[in-house]
């Protein structure tokens, strides 16, 4: 079996869990985050990397520092780390990495969008080091995925609506899979 598969089997095994201070389940937000990428026409790996954006969530060992009921801290990087290790290196895991970075650098940059966050993803912020300085956040405008990971981050965002529309689990899978098979020369 190859590796990637266990992403799916922790998925399916924890995935119904309560996404922390949110009205939707932590595989709900998941698949709306791909929707919501699916829908805006982006190429596979961004897709994959809006799905699997919260698996540090997931993946994290239950000794994992906790961000006062709301997640796991570093999940970003607990997740990226855990994709890795399972095949899916490149932009899917990069853009894992980078998604929270993603927010505390629009907080910087962008008018209000503090306030349009939800009350829990507020909550995350000073625990994910607040919103960037000047420095940072220029230095995050050089990085290759910088267009990416804030569409990224806007689905994420709006990934939390009940009953709302969700990519399929097969679907996915296969997309994984291929995404997989394309890149298998890092293994």
């Amino acid at each position: 079996m190859h590796r990637w598969k266990e992403i799916f089997q922790l998925i399916r095994l924890k995935g119904k869990q309560d996404y922390i201070g949110e009205p939707v389940s932590q595989i709900e937000h998941m698949q709306q985050a791909a929707y919501f990428a699916q829908v805006s026409q982006a190429r596979v790996p961004l897709i994959l990397g809006a799905f699997f954006h919260d698996i540090g969530h997931l993946c994290a060992p239950d000794t994992a520092a906790q961000m006062d009921g709301l997640g796991v801290l570093r999940h970003e990087v607990i997740g990226a780390d855990y994709l890795r290790e399972r095949g899916l290196r490149g932009d899917v895991a990069d853009l894992v990495e980078l998604h929270v970075q993603a927010k505390r650098y629009l907080c910087f940059a962008q008018k209000g969008y503090y306030e349009r966050l939800s009350s829990a993803s507020r909550g995350t912020l000073n625990f994910q080091g607040g919103k960037m300085d000047e420095t940072d956040a220029r230095r995050f405008e050089a990085h290759p995925l910088f267009r990416d990971v804030l569409r990224l981050r806007v689905w994420d965002e709006k990934a939390k609506i009940v009953d709302g529309p969700v990519v399929s689990l097969s679907k996915l899978e296969s997309w994984t899979e291929e995404y997989y098979e394309e890149n298998q020369a890092w293994d």
